[in-house]
């Protein structure tokens, strides 16, 4: 692999794809990779034990079928991205495909996937945080823990991407190590009776399942993240795809074992009231409180990771659409350090905000599957809609008499769409009163409303989209 930054420019960049002030050091295919799992793999995975208890270990379905949706959508960016390999990922496929008013929807509903995934993985953090210091769960304390682990990374992120890309390679090595070793010791701790009952919820069988589904989508969030970044990336049209295979196939496999050990370890009854699913396990495994208190601060460090790459996509997504005229000129512009500090503190801002709302009158563990559910729908979006955009472009190809990789590519985009519309169908809080219930659909709604004034303001202002480069 190649070194984490490069400082050389990037002399093949076309003209008017580089940001004003763009940033000197630039990721190459290890940053790059780290990118791809430290975001995927933040504090959801470590929380998704305790989200899940209420549907029992029928969840384990809904996760092996999450991960073929994530491998699909992995691909999808993958092959999307070696076409257009532009700024802003998904927002660029659906701006180029259909349009500036498409365009602007999936980058506004993205960057609220952005800020409102951090915030949720905040909340998550600050569980594992609170093995330590503030056990009692005082909820004004709580608040300011996750405050706090919101503005250090803000603060990391707006040093510049060097920093940025050093704290992703390190924090992704101690979270991958944590994970790869509950996928592998863990599994010699599995009690077959903690998998029965098998399904707890009182839904059918497929309800459940789909239900799993739209809570564990939250954990695969950054699938796409190194095409968002596509301008910090050396030579992306070959960097892009490859860290977005590589880190996606190396998560998958470690989630999946490493959930199936949780859930033989633990009892789902025990599950449901953790707030430390991954502690508690490592407990249970070799008695006293050492080894969950290891694995805490192993989390504690993971979400912080996590926290320090979502930060910046916070900001890239309103970047990339900035420099097209759809949103507001100040998200573009570049500080000395070579970031976008406006979006960085725009973004940092309404994640305390979703966090201080979402606290009042719940715990920690409601708030986070409330907002887990929320960047569930509003991630799906973008995601279906790539998918869209390549099934126009590969039909187009077809007629153009350019068919190869036609079939793979179509199935590939079509598993995508398929699960974009189920991650949305099942987004509500299971089992829990009307308000609870329907909140994911409800904050989301309202998220994206607040899109129209800025749209309004700005449509005057949009540049038309490049035509669609040839397939590749």
């Amino acid at each position: 692999m190649s070194d984490s930054v490069d400082s050389r420019p990037d002399a093949a960049q076309p003209a008017g794809e580089q940001p004003v002030g763009a940033p000197a050091h630039r990721f190459g295919l290890t940053s790059a990779t780290a990118l791809i799992i430290g975001t995927i793999i933040g504090v959801g995975v470590f929380n998704l034990p305790t989200s899940l208890a209420s549907f029992g270990p029928i969840s384990l379905v809904s996760m092996a079928l999450t991960t073929v949706g994530a491998l699909a959508l992995a691909v999808l960016f993958a092959a999307l991205s070696r076409r257009l390999p532009a700024d802003g990922g998904p927002y660029a496929y659906a701006r180029v495909a259909f349009g500036n008013p498409l365009g602007f929807t999936n980058a506004w509903s993205y960057w609220i996937t952005a800020w409102a995934g951090n915030a949720a993985i905040a909340v998550g953090w600050v569980l594992y945080v609170e093995h330590f210091v503030n056990t009692g769960h005082n909820a004004f304390f709580s608040v300011l823990l996750v405050l706090i682990g919101l503005w250090i990374p803000a603060a990391v992120n707006l040093s510049g991407v060097k920093n940025m890309g050093a704290v992703q390679v390190v924090t992704t090595v101690v979270k991958f190590v944590v994970l790869a070793f509950m996928s592998t010791v863990g599994l010699f701790f599995i009690s077959s009776a903690n998998y029965s009952p098998w399904n707890v919820s009182g839904e059918s069988t497929w309800a459940a399942i789909g239900g799993g589904m739209a809570i564990a989508l939250f954990s695969y969030l950054g699938v796409e993240t190194a095409a968002v970044a596509a301008a910090k990336v050396r030579d992306p049209d070959r960097n892009i795809p490859r860290a977005t295979i590589l880190g996606t196939l190396a998560t998958a496999v470690v989630y999946m074992l490493s959930l199936i050990a949780v859930f033989g370890i633990l009892p789902t009854t025990q599950l449901a009231d953790a707030t430390a699913p991954f502690s508690d396990a490592a407990n249970s495994m070799f008695g006293g409180t050492w080894a969950g208190n290891v694995m805490a601060i192993a989390v504690i460090i993971s979400g912080f990771g996590a926290l320090n790459g979502w930060t910046m996509i916070c900001a890239e997504m309103p970047l990339a659409a900035a420099k097209d005229g759809l949103f507001p000129e100040r998200f573009k512009r570049i500080s000395k350090a070579g970031v976008p500090p406006y979006g960085i503190v725009v973004s940092t801002v309404l994640a305390s905000v979703a966090v201080i709302v979402n606290y009042l009158g719940a715990s920690g563990a409601d708030v986070f599957t409330t907002l887990v559910l929320m960047t569930g729908i509003t991630a799906a979006i973008p995601y279906g809609f790539s998918a869209l955009a390549q099934i126009k472009w590969r039909m187009a190809d077809r007629r153009a008499l350019e068919g190869r990789r036609f079939a793979r590519d179509v199935t590939v985009a079509v598993v995508s769409l398929v699960f974009s519309i189920l991650f949305i169908w099942y987004s509500r809080n299971i089992g829990q009163p009307f308000w609870l219930y329907w909140a994911p659909f409800i904050l989301a709604a309202a998220a994206l409303l607040l899109g129209i004034p800025v749209y309004r303001s700005q449509r005057r202002r949009m540049s038309a989209p490049t035509p669609v480069p040839t397939y590749r």
